[in-house]
């Protein structure tokens, strides 16, 4: 199993989010909650059709970091 990182940006109406290490794997919802459950099939699904047509699954390497700075 592995960990690929999410980023969730809010918008207009609601929330989207992509996994940088996987291009072409994006989503929306109305909320986070749903946002996230709908990436998690986004990622299955991207991960099963690469699969499907032989592609290499890209290791996950995306790190992430908070930074707090002054205002």
């Amino acid at each position: 199993m592995s960990e690929y990182l999410v980023i969730y940006e809010k918008t207009a109406s609601g929330f989207s989010a992509y996994a940088p290490d996987l291009p072409g794997c994006i989503t929306t919802g109305a909320n986070l909650k749903e946002t996230q459950a709908n990436m998690q099939e986004a990622i299955a699904g991207h991960l099963a059709v690469m699969e499907e047509f032989g592609d290499n699954i890209p290791e996950p390497t995306t790190i992430a970091e908070r930074l707090q700075v002054p205002a």
